[in-house]
């Protein structure tokens, strides 16, 4: 059987030391995060998701949910009840607006309780998820009408939200949706059509759910430029805030997947249901980049989270499993075998596992105070470097965080041996369940292309080129120092092999595009080995400081340094390669006609 243990102390670590948090402790937005609320957070959270969620998670993959003949679906057993502690202990206001009911923490601590929240239950943590996704939308682009109905109610974790794009004929191009929106004498519109692969889009949980659908309206153009957003309740809602009618959206099925079977993924079927506009009308897919942003972040976070608890459960494997002799001797002679921490190849494995979670913690908790930051901070420029930064990050948190979150939990299943093909030791589970994250909201392959294709070029290159500078002063300044100058070395040839890397797509682009799409999945790679890197120079300095200040757990902080080093040496030369493949081009990729690939 698995375990779980909350990594309080490596995300107080990262908090303070490279997000800064106490630096703005006297913003507004982060008024409410004082020290002692958020290592209650991050204690008490942590014990909320390890005695109530971690324990079903085997229960929910094993059971699934469940459709019934009116298409009402019901989940796990023990979830209803899990969901009801979630929402009475306030766990669903965590990071909302105060105005709605929300204890308006900033979102880098929220994002802290969400990691920890996925990696005791990925697929209960889906429904608050997308929840979060639909507030952020509504906050932006609902009316005051609508937000007084629906936010107080989401905020609160009474109601659930879903986010619907996906249509049968269409993934990732929306303007092929067929979905119609038909204007009502009311103001209200008529709702036709079907979605698929919509998470939590029926369940038990919750009394209502509020969808966020895409539709065209009648007239519309037939691409993405005529798609609309409206909002959709599984119930009417009456004007006193009471549930009136039930709509006509229905669960026509629940898709049968390869992981998180405890999220109901649902066939929605639309038979003129109720809907409002959300925003203006053939403004939706804007709208809807609001929740689908907000839901990468939350994807990259599902790589950590699926990372985190699969790397426990290795190291834990490894430490108490016996099996052959070191290489330099026995290392136990008392006992008849060794355990497998002495076999270099599973050093190998747990350290990677161990470099690219701790590293990509840090990410995406400096990835979330950027978001705190483009709403918050002080200044124009501060606020605009935060939007720009973030806007880079978040294909990059997404598809190298879900990437290296697949990586490390089909790594911890192979520490495990035979063993982790086996249901009981919940290592498969953990590779069922992080191989989704690579695909929705967007397939890696889409985040490489918009990393490339769009947010390299944005604003003149703006946001690439503060994210080159600021790497480069951060390696300057620590070239001298003892335990970090040989990672900063590193880490400046890495970045030197990005700017080549960017440099490269710059002259040669333009000639032939394919050289983008080529490259572009290597380049997403490459951003995203550079930019752990730079989380890794700032853990490997501050433990540095640190111990030189008798401050601290001197073991943890030794940790600290030996993985930064690790990483310097052992990830970062990655980076030449990954130019190299970029800087091959097309031609290859493209060269071969299709019927070749058919062909016995």
């Amino acid at each position: 059987m698995p375990s779980f243990t909350p990594p309080a102390r490596d995300t107080r670590f990262v908090l303070e030391h490279v997000v800064g948090l106490q630096r703005f402790a006297n913003s507004p937005r982060f008024e409410a995060a004082t020290p002692d609320v958020v290592d209650a957070v991050l204690e008490e959270g942590g014990r909320f998701v390890a005695e109530v969620l971690f324990p079903l998670n085997q229960v929910g993959d094993r059971e699934g949910c469940t459709r019934h003949a009116d298409g009402s679906v019901t989940t796990p057993t023990g979830f209803k009840d899990a969901y009801r502690q979630f929402v009475e202990s306030g766990w669903a206001t965590l990071g909302n607006a105060p105005e709605f009911g929300g204890q308006g923490m900033p979102y880098v601590v929220s994002t802290a309780f969400q990691e920890y929240m996925i990696s005791a239950n990925m697929a209960f943590a889906m429904y608050p998820g997308l929840t979060h996704g639909a507030i952020a939308a509504l906050m932006a682009k609902g009316s005051d009408e609508q937000k007084a109905i629906y936010l107080p109610k989401l905020v609160s974790g009474e109601w659930g939200g879903t986010m619907n794009l996906t249509e049968p004929q269409c993934g990732t191009d929306l303007g092929l949706i067929r979905t119609r929106a038909e204007p009502q004498a009311d103001g209200s519109y008529a709702i036709t059509g079907t979605k698929i692969f919509i998470s939590s889009g029926e369940h038990d949980l919750t009394e209502n759910i509020i969808h966020l659908v895409l539709a065209k309206t009648p007239g519309a153009p037939d691409s993405s430029k005529g798609i609309s957003l409206f909002v959709v309740p599984k119930f009417l809602v009456e004007g006193d805030g009471s549930l009136g009618a039930r709509n006509a959206v229905t669960c026509g099925s629940i898709e049968h997947k390869m992981g998180i079977h405890a999220n109901s993924t649902c066939l929605m079927n639309y038979d003129a249901a109720t809907g409002w506009l959300v925003g203006e009308e053939m403004k939706g897919l804007a709208a809807m980049f609001i929740m689908m942003n907000a839901a990468r972040l939350g994807v990259g976070l599902q790589g950590l989270g699926v990372a985190e608890v699969a790397y426990q459960n290795a190291a834990a494997y490894a430490h108490d499993r016996r099996q052959g002799r070191a290489l330099t001797g026995p290392a136990d002679p008392a006992e008849k075998a060794d355990t497998l921490f002495v076999h270099p190849d599973v050093r190998r494995m747990l350290m990677e596992a161990k470099a690219y979670t701790e590293g990509l913690r840090a990410l995406c908790l400096w990835g979330a105070l950027q978001v705190d930051l483009e709403e918050s901070a002080p200044d124009d420029d501060e606020r605009q470097l935060a939007a720009d930064l973030i806007g880079l990050l978040t294909p990059v948190i997404k598809g190298y965080g879900t990437d290296l979150g697949y990586l490390v939990a089909t790594q911890a299943q192979q520490v495990y041996g035979g063993h982790g093909y086996v249901a009981e030791w919940g290592m498969e589970q953990y590779v069922r369940d992080a191989r989704i994250a690579m695909i929705y909201e967007g397939t890696n392959g889409v985040q490489a292309m918009d990393l490339v294709g769009r947010k390299l070029a944005q604003n003149g290159g703006r946001a690439v080129q503060a994210l080159f500078r600021i790497i480069g002063e951060e390696v300057a300044a620590a070239k001298d120092d003892p335990a970090a100058g040989d990672i900063a070395t590193r880490l400046g040839k890495a970045l030197g092999d990005l700017q080549a890397a960017t440099m490269w797509f710059m002259a040669n682009g333009m000639r032939n595009p394919d050289n983008v799409g080529a490259g572009a999945y290597s380049y997403m790679e490459l951003m995203g080995a550079v930019a752990l890197g730079l989380m890794w120079l700032r853990m490997a300095r501050a433990a540095s400081a640190l111990k030189a200040a008798e401050e601290g757990d001197a073991a943890f902080l030794d940790a600290k340094l030996v993985t930064a080093r690790f990483f310097a040496e052992r990830v970062l030369p990655q980076t030449g390669a990954l130019r190299r493949k970029i800087e091959g081009g097309a031609e290859a990729v493209m060269a071969l006609p299709p019927e070749m690939f058919l062909a016995a």
